[in-house]
Protein backbone atom coordinates (compact mmCIF):
# COMPACT_ATOMS: atom_id res chain seq x y z
CA UNK A 1 0.00 0.00 0.00
CA UNK A 2 1.31 3.31 -0.91
CA UNK A 3 1.89 5.71 2.32
CA UNK A 4 2.16 8.56 0.59
CA UNK A 5 -1.62 8.39 -0.77
CA UNK A 6 -3.62 11.56 0.32
CA UNK A 7 -6.79 10.85 2.71
CA UNK A 8 -8.90 12.03 -0.14
CA UNK A 9 -7.58 8.81 -2.88
CA UNK A 10 -7.96 6.71 0.23
CA UNK A 11 -11.66 7.51 0.47
CA UNK A 12 -12.22 7.58 -2.74
CA UNK A 13 -10.68 4.34 -3.65
CA UNK A 14 -12.26 3.07 -0.59
CA UNK A 15 -15.53 3.78 -1.81
CA UNK A 16 -14.91 2.30 -5.12
CA UNK A 17 -14.03 -1.12 -2.80
CA UNK A 18 -17.50 -0.31 -0.85
CA UNK A 19 -19.60 -0.24 -4.33
CA UNK A 20 -18.24 -3.42 -5.49
CA UNK A 21 -18.53 -5.06 -2.67
CA UNK A 22 -22.51 -4.62 -2.42
CA UNK A 23 -22.93 -5.25 -5.66
CA UNK A 24 -22.35 -9.02 -4.92
CA UNK A 25 -21.34 -8.99 -8.77
CA UNK A 26 -17.09 -9.77 -7.94
CA UNK A 27 -15.30 -13.54 -7.44
CA UNK A 28 -14.85 -14.74 -4.12
CA UNK A 29 -11.36 -14.60 -4.45
CA UNK A 30 -11.46 -11.02 -5.38
CA UNK A 31 -13.61 -9.93 -2.90
CA UNK A 32 -11.32 -11.05 -0.20
CA UNK A 33 -8.59 -9.16 -1.72
CA UNK A 34 -10.81 -6.02 -1.70
CA UNK A 35 -11.81 -6.48 1.61
CA UNK A 36 -8.31 -6.86 2.72
CA UNK A 37 -6.96 -3.60 0.36
CA UNK A 38 -9.94 -1.99 2.13
CA UNK A 39 -9.00 -2.40 5.68
CA UNK A 40 -5.49 -1.23 4.66
CA UNK A 41 -7.26 2.26 3.49
CA UNK A 42 -9.80 2.72 6.38
CA UNK A 43 -6.78 2.29 8.20
CA UNK A 44 -4.97 4.74 6.37
CA UNK A 45 -7.65 7.05 6.23
CA UNK A 46 -8.29 6.75 10.35
CA UNK A 47 -4.26 7.51 10.87
CA UNK A 48 -4.57 10.47 8.93
CA UNK A 49 -7.59 11.78 10.32
CA UNK A 50 -6.37 11.50 13.81
CA UNK A 51 -3.21 12.98 13.12
CA UNK A 52 -4.94 16.18 11.78
CA UNK A 53 -7.39 16.43 14.49
CA UNK A 54 -4.31 16.45 16.75
CA UNK A 55 -2.72 19.36 14.38
CA UNK A 56 -5.23 21.25 14.56
CA UNK A 57 -5.75 22.02 18.47
CA UNK A 58 -4.57 20.79 22.00
CA UNK A 59 -6.18 21.49 24.68
CA UNK A 60 -4.32 22.13 27.67
CA UNK A 61 -5.34 21.31 31.43
CA UNK A 62 -4.73 22.87 34.17
CA UNK A 63 -5.41 20.99 37.46
CA UNK A 64 -8.05 19.48 35.69
CA UNK A 65 -9.75 21.85 34.03
CA UNK A 66 -9.79 22.65 30.75
CA UNK A 67 -7.66 26.63 30.07
CA UNK A 68 -6.97 26.79 26.89
CA UNK A 69 -6.48 25.17 23.13
CA UNK A 70 -3.33 25.56 21.37
CA UNK A 71 -1.74 24.20 17.52
CA UNK A 72 -0.41 20.74 18.84
CA UNK A 73 2.51 19.79 16.72
CA UNK A 74 2.23 15.95 16.12
CA UNK A 75 6.36 15.84 15.08
CA UNK A 76 7.30 17.82 18.21
CA UNK A 77 4.91 15.52 20.55
CA UNK A 78 6.19 13.48 23.34
CA UNK A 79 2.88 11.94 23.65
Amino acid sequence: MQEKITFEAAMAELEEIVRKLENGQIPLEDAVKAYEKGMQLKKICETKLNDAQMKIEKLVIKNGKPEKLETFDVANSEE
